[in-house]
């Protein structure tokens, strides 16, 4: 009996070349997609930043509504006006809330400060916060004359915000941000 003892090819121990470039095009895809998440997460504390200022904005000028009930309880600020970072409007508000004046503890005559006036030095205060505070915002304050008892006023702000989406459908345009709607009765 003759037996054949050829060598017998074993099979090397360790790891190929294809194995090797599989692993690594495998973690690289897990790194991409850890890098989006955290870009995700990153923008979405932003997104989240500028709404929470909106609404304390908001809530500050509802405040300063209430403190100042002698103009805006009375029926004085009916209708509507804009606020934005260039100009305060008033589109159809029967006072002006335009008119440029310093009413503060320290003025010369503070006495000199009716309600129309405190109004106007509030709302323009109002617009150097909102102006440090949101990009691109437009806020628009409209108020109902009362018809029963008392004046309704809802603030309305919207802004522009830059969003990182998980697709293109989540993704906002510049400049059609969120907005953030407030009722108050001054």
């Amino acid at each position: 009996m003759h037996l054949n003892h050829a060598p017998r090819r074993h099979r090397s121990a360790g790891f190929g070349l294809v194995e090797v470039m599989v692993s690594l095009v495998v973690i690289a895809v897990g790194l991409l997609g850890i890098a989006k998440m955290e870009a995700l997460a990153y923008a979405s504390t932003g997104v989240a930043s500028a709404r929470s200022l909106a609404a304390i904005q908001a809530e500050s000028l509802g405040a300063i509504m209430h403190a100042d009930r002698a103009y805006w309880a009375s029926g004085a600020a009916s209708g509507s006006f804009t606020v934005s970072p260039t100009a305060i409007t008033n589109v159809t508000a029967s006072t002006p809330l335009t008119t440029v004046v310093t009413c503060t503890s320290t003025s010369a005559i503070p006495a000199q400060c009716t309600p129309a006036l405190l109004a106007a030095w509030d709302v323009q205060q109002w617009q150097s916060a909102l102006t440090n505070l949101l990009p691109n915002y437009l806020a628009t304050v409209n108020c109902t004359a009362p018809v029963t008892e008392s004046v309704n006023c809802t603030i309305q702000i919207t802004w522009s915000e830059n969003s990182v989406a998980i697709n293109t459908q989540g993704q906002g345009t510049i400049g059609s941000g969120p907005s953030y709607t407030l009722y108050v009765q001054p």
